[in-house]
């Protein structure tokens, strides 16, 4: 299995579980707006190793959730902003462009230095 994506959480802002009861997150790179830097997720901007399609597996601290739509501005914002959505509800159809769509099932707890991994 070929390691797409790898990267760890190096910041928790004081709102980001806000949206965890609508089964999804938000990372953003350390360059985040100040305004949205409370509700996110930091990460460091690193690139991928190939494209991120569906069909592929995110883990988190290697719990694995399938990957079931790829918005067409995920490659793109996560390589260069860091900043991407991460829904957990199944869609296979991308309805937003920066949203990356998973498997729906509980999230795992997400504190700094939890592991992100894209597999496929």
């Amino acid at each position: 299995m070929k390691t797409i994506y790898e990267n760890k959480i190096i910041n928790v802002g004081p709102l980001a579980n806000s949206f965890l009861e609508e089964k999804m997150f938000i990372l953003f790179g350390t360059e985040a707006p100040q305004d949205l830097k409370d509700f996110c997720y930091n990460i460091n901007v690193v690139d991928t190793a190939g494209d991120i399609q569906a069909g592929q597996k995110l883990l988190i601290n290697n719990e694995s959730f399938e990957i079931t739509s790829v918005g067409n501005l995920v490659q793109r914002n996560l390589t260069t902003l860091g900043h991407i959505t991460l829904r957990f509800d199944g869609s296979a159809t991308p309805e937003l462009p920066g949203t990356l769509y998973l498997e729906n099932k509980e999230i795992p707890a997400i504190e700094e230095g939890t592991d992100l991994k894209i597999v496929g």
